[in-house]
């Protein structure tokens, strides 16, 4: 009786299922042998056809684009050495496993850091004593202009900052981004004026996160960001945001979802990870991954962001050293 996998395939015709359980793809079969297809006539193009430009027919442009205008980037992977992993079914390389436990590591120390250390415009942030609707200001233009990979993270930040009181939208002409900026380049106040919008509706920023009282972290965690989708304000600035705030200790926020979708990279990475598409499955497998690593589900976001880009980005946290012990345990549990 015919077998159909997940992906609703006849197992022997799936590429990845049947690598998985060991069974041999069945042979494509063709309506005639290899001779006949090579040995018959191709018809006669149209002599008009035959001499137009190549670009006006549809075909591949110069530069990688089809005549659509779509880039088409090819994904960097290693070399396949017969690695398999269930909490990771989409890799097929050690090395691409032993980096995204690098990766894990990483983001596990960079928000310890903002939590006990609270590095550079961090520490505002996380004082107590501060005014709880500036220091959830100060988080949210971190998010939006995104530190730099550079000595100085925060210096395009604090140079344009303005304060909450008094209504001021920061001028944000010019202002270099980080690597994971939110800023829209065609119009980069709407943001901003949407977040103050956003927060006035509910009388502050501090009511508008933090919900109602009786909310788990992971409820209120879901419910600011669906509230936060305002224009030009991504998916990674969102979550991020709300991972920090946490972190530092303004509200208590546990991600219960990635909030995977779209074209962001960290949605295309965990594509690849967990070797699916769907957008239930992937968070299935995401919490899986996880809870085998030992750590809290919004690590793997930025996780997921420097393992797709392939160069550690700091996020403002150059200093953050991942433990060596948490590596360990996160290599270990990937198989490695």
């Amino acid at each position: 009786m015919p077998t159909f996998c997940r992906h609703n395939h006849l197992v022997s015709n799936c590429t990845i299922c049947a690598r998985e359980q060991n069974v041999e793809l069945r042979p494509v079969v063709t309506g005639g042998s290899a001779t006949e297809a090579a040995s018959a006539p191709r018809p006669a193009r149209p002599v008009a056809e035959r001499s137009a430009p190549r670009a006006r027919r549809g075909g591949p442009r110069a530069g990688g684009r089809s005549g659509s205008g779509m880039t088409v980037r090819r994904m960097a992977r290693g070399a396949e050495d017969g690695y398999h992993s269930d909490l990771v079914p989409g890799l097929r390389a050690s090395s691409d496993a032993q980096r995204l436990a690098e990766e894990i590591a990483f983001a596990q120390a960079r928000l310890d850091t903002i939590a006990q250390y609270a590095p550079g415009l961090w520490s505002e942030i996380a004082d107590a004593s501060g005014d709880v609707e500036e220091r959830t200001w100060l988080a949210f233009l971190i998010a939006l202009i995104g530190p730099t990979e550079s000595e100085e993270p925060f210096a395009e930040i604090a140079r344009v900052r303005v304060p909450w009181a008094g209504g001021a939208i920061p001028d944000l002409s010019g202002v270099s981004g980080g690597v994971r900026t939110s800023l829209d380049q065609a119009d980069r106040t709407r943001t901003v004026q949407a977040y103050r919008a956003w927060a006035q509706r509910s009388g502050s920023q501090a009511t508008a996160i933090a919900g109602d009282a009786a909310w788990t972290p992971q409820r209120r965690f879901a419910r600011a960001y669906e509230r936060l989708g305002l224009p030009g304000l991504q998916r990674g600035a969102r979550f991020d945001l709300l991972a920090t705030l946490g972190a530092a200790g303004l509200y208590e926020l546990q991600a219960g979802t990635l909030a995977l979708g779209a074209s962001d990279p960290v949605t295309i990475a965990a594509k690849r990870v967990f070797g699916i598409g769907d957008a239930i499955l992937l968070e299935r497998r995401a919490m899986g991954l996880a809870e085998g690593c030992g750590v809290a589900l919004q690590v793997l976001d930025v996780a997921l962001f420097n393992w797709e880009r392939g160069a550690r980005a700091t996020l403002g946290v150059p200093d953050a050293e991942p433990d060596p012990g948490l590596t360990d345990a996160v290599a270990s549990a990937l198989g490695l």
